[in-house]
């Protein structure tokens, strides 16, 4: 199928997934960042920009998500937009990850085993598309759809692997001069035996392959490879229940704009043995190099007024090696955040333990 097939629609709003990149790339050719297409913090966040958008024009939106992020619109979705609400008319386009007989990565598994019930379950009519699947097919689902759109429903389009195609070109770059894998690897040389939560994502591959090539374990680091936006709220009970115990957060900027409230609850608590590091490139590079809003956010300046006592922001690997043995230094909340460039290498691998080993040797290193 064509990525410009929903050309005729006006307002687009999503978070970045790797399923839809060719539509992504779509989006970012034709309309970049701008009144027409908006990348949100959380899928939550496009319900409620997409409500705004049908209140203000009375047309239809369309939000973009992969299927990880349908659990954060249940709740707009069933609140907000449902026909026994506000009966807002919506046009999903959803990453199928973790497909039922297709191999993906362990925290796409269960999420895609619910996908289609999930999304039938909240009263949103569904169709799953295939690199077979026909534009004939495909404009009589959506002829259907406008009929139930009409009455102030929701409809999905579900996007198995290699179903969307864009020859456009789009390239993602920043200023940046810092690289994430260099910039993780330093880390690790500072944290000794501290214990480090990784966010999901190529941060968390790369801690992993970082601890290979050293030649150490992997039972200090919890990599979070699902759940995006919570690596720092898992750091911040880890540090609050073993408070004898250095608690190291590796976040990334999209993670950390999910779910920005985490960093209030971190700061407003302020455990004294928890170190937050933001590795910012404005990008969702891990689903394809989107960018995130992180490039007009002050980290530090939010991280201040949620209650963090030491903030920093660095650009360069001396001014980082200083923060972070500054931050050892101090017996208070403290964050770093790291600016970085987009790319990471072709080859970069994927653990090659499995989520319960991991949490199991963590747990065992914790209780050691």
């Amino acid at each position: 199928m064509r990525a410009d097939f929903f050309s005729s629609y006006e307002f687009f709003t999503g978070v970045p997934d790797s399923q839809l990149k060719p539509f992504c790339n779509y989006l970012m050719s034709e309309y970049g960042i701008s009144d027409k297409h908006i990348i949100a913090a959380n899928e939550g966040n496009c319900v409620a920009l997409a409500a705004g958008y049908h209140f203000a024009t009375g047309k239809v939106p369309v939000v973009y998500l992969q299927n990880s992020g349908i659990g954060n619109i249940i709740n707009p979705v069933a609140s907000l937009m449902n026909d026994k609400v506000y009966s807002v008319p919506c046009i999903f386009l959803v990453g199928y990850r973790g497909e039922p007989g297709v191999h993906d990565e362990p925290q796409h598994i269960y999420q895609g085993m619910v996908t289609v019930k999930l999304l039938e379950d909240m009263d949103i009519a569904t169709f799953v598309v295939s690199k077979d699947t026909t534009e004939e097919e495909l404009s009589a689902k959506h002829e259907q759809f406008k009929e139930l759109l009409a009455k102030g429903k929701q409809v999905a389009f579900v996007f198995r692997k290699g179903a969307l195609q864009f020859d456009g070109k789009v390239e993602y770059k920043n200023e940046n001069k810092m690289v994430r894998e260099d910039i993780i690897r330093t880390i690790a040389e500072h944290t000794g035996e501290d214990v480090i939560v990784s966010t999901t994502g190529k941060a968390s591959r790369e801690l992993f392959e970082i601890r290979e090539a050293r030649g150490e374990g992997h039972e200090r680091d919890f990599l979070t490879v699902g759940s995006m936006g919570h690596a720092s709220s898992i750091a911040f009970e880890i540090a609050k229940q073993k408070p004898n115990r250095r608690v190291w957060c590796i976040d990334g900027d999209g993670a950390a704009l999910m779910h920005l409230g985490a960093m209030a609850v971190v700061g407003a608590n302020a455990p004294a043995n928890m170190i937050h590091i933001i590795i910012n490139n404005s990008a969702h590079e891990t689903v394809g190099g989107m960018p995130t809003v992180a490039g007009s956010i002050d980290f530090c300046t939010v991280a201040k007024g949620c209650g963090y006592k030491n903030t920093v922001c660095v650009d360069s690997f001396e001014a980082l090696c200083e923060a972070l043995e500054n931050a050892k230094s101090k017996a208070e909340l403290s964050l770093i955040e790291v600016k970085c460039s987009i790319g990471a290498r072709d080859d970069l691998g994927r653990p090659t333990t499995t989520a319960k080993e991991n949490k199991e040797n963590f747990m065992k290193f914790l209780e050691d």
